[in-house]
């Protein structure tokens, strides 16, 4: 029937006929009884919606269907928020899920995190991860569990130009987030949180804003490509400004950014638009002046010239830990950066390791998806390399990438971490709502956005308690994990504490499915090594970035290493072949 019907008048356009129809309905009666003037209005309105539908050009849907056809994008508009609301289950992360996003809400909060009735995971399901307990559980004083970055007091760094400020951190602290990104009542909280917890915050590559300096909490300061903060007018690094930053107290740590996960290879604009006042004075910048983060630096262009980089950068600085931050991409770039380690004699204090799940930074899909080591792999990779070169006990390695509970710590302290950053973690410890919607500036909660209106939603003195509660409990609950299962401290934790369900009958250590390294093994004979050590190592050279030709035995010819080498895949070749 709709067929024959739509073959004499267009059924489309009955929502605007209809319109058409209410206002001169409502036009007579206005007319003969003096009544129905919202009612004109109203169909007027519509009626001239429906007009211009017809008119415009740019949207097929509602030339189609006028009026009726702003229902699919009012519904698409919303289609987020009634999926994560009344669709996805508990367990179903998009990022994150409503399981991980409440026992966060519930920490920060200060309310009770234990559930009844048994847990809500599929135990049988094949990636199921579980730590294995003891019948002979410790007891710990404390749950403020620390690590000695840059040394300790009692065995200084044996580093050329050597740190002789370390720090002592908590194993748990909140990641790089610019300001610009967040909002500065974001920033503020953020801060006065760490103060309370006695834990340290990230500044971001924005560089440290008045916001930052409110409270005196522990900075790390980052640097990235663009200098802000340490910059000379044409973008170059500046000592004397960099200086100046870096020796006051409140810093305590110097974070050198290569990558980030969430757009690894990457680089950045803040339109003029956007750079205000204050973010120009955080930035070193004119205001209404684009912030440009390249994708590479201009302070050094070799792997040598970056450990004398760091070295510098650490002696600017009055000898506070100083290290780098990146997302791993080629094998043989980051061996190169080791062989510079072993050529100059210079060792970062600490490594970030930055997963490729990416983080609070907004990306095009292609890199957030497919670009760039997941944290495994590249915690894996760095972890092993410095092992084998005998480096390990010189660097402190960190890590990013989707840390939420105390068992997520836990898992990546197993596989080589000695402490971990969490940045959306915290930002739901704020109030976010994981709407998705950080890069429009129309954030509903104002953690990421500029608009002072939407600002005045985040009250710093209630959000800086939940801060420091989330920190708090997280660590709480790490404790209890390190008790159950007999050790001291969180640095016991190793591959063999945790296991994995490969399938419905078969359950392996984790410390049997990934790669181990043996101490010194990459400064001998490589025959018995993982494929990535056996076919990238010999690639890197301290003085390039760029693949160098290997030495090659006579019988292997030279076009078939070189294509063996590209053919293996970095997350391949880190997670595959392990032995078992």
């Amino acid at each position: 029937m709709i067929h024959q019907l739509n073959s004499l008048y267009p059924v489309r356009y009955t929502a605007f006929v209809l319109c058409v129809f209410g206002l001169l309905l409502s036009l007579f009666a206005l007319v003969a009884f003096g009544v129905g003037l919202p009612v004109v209005l109203v169909c007027a309105a519509l009626v001239a919606l429906g007009v211009y539908d017809l008119q415009q050009t740019r949207h097929a849907i509602l030339r189609n269907y006028p009026v009726i056809g702003h229902i699919r994008f009012m519904l698409e508009y919303v289609r987020p928020e009634v999926r994560q609301y009344f669709i996805e289950s508990d367990s179903e992360a998009a990022p994150f899920s409503r399981a991980q996003r409440s026992l966060v809400y519930q920490r920060a909060k200060g309310d009770p995190d234990n559930r009844p009735f048994g847990t809500h995971l599929d135990v049988g399901a094949q990636g199921y991860e579980w730590v294995n307990h003891s019948l002979a559980p410790t007891q710990l004083p404390s749950h403020d569990f620390r690590v000695w970055i840059g040394g300790s007091p009692d065995a200084p760094s044996q580093s050329v130009s050597p740190c002789t400020q370390p720090y002592h951190a908590s194993v748990f602290n909140i990641s790089a987030m610019s300001f610009g990104a967040l909002s500065a009542n974001a920033i503020l909280a953020l801060n006065q949180g760490a103060k309370k917890g006695g834990f340290a915050h990230d500044t971001g590559e924005g560089s440290i804003s008045q916001h930052h300096r409110v409270h005196g909490g522990d900075l790390i300061w980052e640097i990235g490509s663009g200098y802000f903060g340490c910059r000379n007018p044409d973008g170059t690094f500046s000592e004397e400004r960099f200086a100046a930053n870096a020796t006051d107290p409140q810093v305590k740590m110097i974070e050198l950014k290569l990558s980030q996960g969430a757009k690894p290879g990457h680089g950045g604009v803040l339109p003029g638009a956007k750079v205000t006042a204050e973010i120009a004075a955080a930035r070193g910048v004119k205001e209404g002046e684009a912030c440009i983060s390249p994708a590479s630096h201009s302070a050094f262009r070799t792997p040598v010239e970056m450990m004398q980089f760091i070295a510098r950068l650490r002696t600017l600085s009055g000898g506070k830990p100083t290290g780098f931050k990146f997302c791993l991409g080629h094998p043989w770039e980051w061996f190169a950066i080791v062989k510079a380690m072993l050529v100059t004699g210079i060792t970062p204090d600490f490594i970030v390791v930055d997963g490729a799940e990416g983080g609070t930074g907004a990306a095009p899909v292609e890199f957030s998806d497919h670009v760039g080591a997941p944290l495994q792999e590249g915690l894996l990779l760095v972890h092993n390399t410095l092992v084998g070169v005998n480096l390990r006990d010189r660097v402190r390695i960190g890590c990013a990438g989707k840390v939420i509970s105390a068992f997520d710590i836990a898992r990546m302290m197993a596989l080589g971490a000695d402490w971990c950053n969490a940045g959306r973690g915290f930002m739901m410890a704020l109030g976010c709502i994981q709407a998705q919607s950080c890069h429009t500036g129309h954030c509903p909660t104002g953690v990421t956005t500029q608009d002072p209106l939407r600002q005045q939603a985040l009250v710093v003195p209630d959000k800086a308690t939940r801060v420091a509660q989330f920190h708090r409990s997280t660590l709480h609950a790490l404790q209890e994990l390190v008790q159950a299962a007999g050790l001291r401290h969180p640095k016991d934790i190793t591959a063999h504490h945790i296991v994995r369900r490969i399938s419905d009958t078969e359950v392996r250590l984790l410390s049997n499915l990934i790669t181990r390294m043996q101490p010194g093994a990459l400064l001998g004979p490589l025959d018995a090594q993982h494929n990535v050590f056996r076919l990238y190592w010999p690639l890197a050279n301290a003085h390039s970035f760029q693949a160098s030709e290997p030495a090659l035995e006579p019988s292997v010819p030279h076009h078939v290493e070189l294509a063996q080498a590209a053919a293996v895949g970095t997350a391949a070749a880190v997670a595959g072949d392990a032995p078992v």
